[in-house]
């Protein structure tokens, strides 16, 4: 079952885990996070297995400890999106 994003702090960053029926949905998905990923210049740090994705966003403020912010959520919201 697929989890929700979750908040995590010392460095602040957004978690989220995806798990998929198979390797082609999960190519698919990957696929699409490709596209997302190029159209919005942002590239999560991503570990993935055959039916399953991690994902990790870190702010994308500078300095050095940005805070998450609007803009880290929308993208996170783009990539709920993908998963339908």
């Amino acid at each position: 079952m697929d989890q929700p994003w979750t908040h995590r702090q010392r460095p602040e960053r957004l978690e989220r885990r995806l798990e998929f029926s198979d390797y082609e949905a999960t190519r698919l998905f990957l696929e699409r996070l490709e596209l997302l990923s190029k159209q919005e210049s942002r590239y999560p740090d991503i570990s993935f297995g055959r039916t399953y994705v991690n994902l990790t966003l870190v702010p994308a403020g500078d300095g050095d400890q940005p805070a998450l912010g609007e803009a880290d959520h929308a993208f996170a919201a783009s990539i709920d999106a993908l998963v339908g």
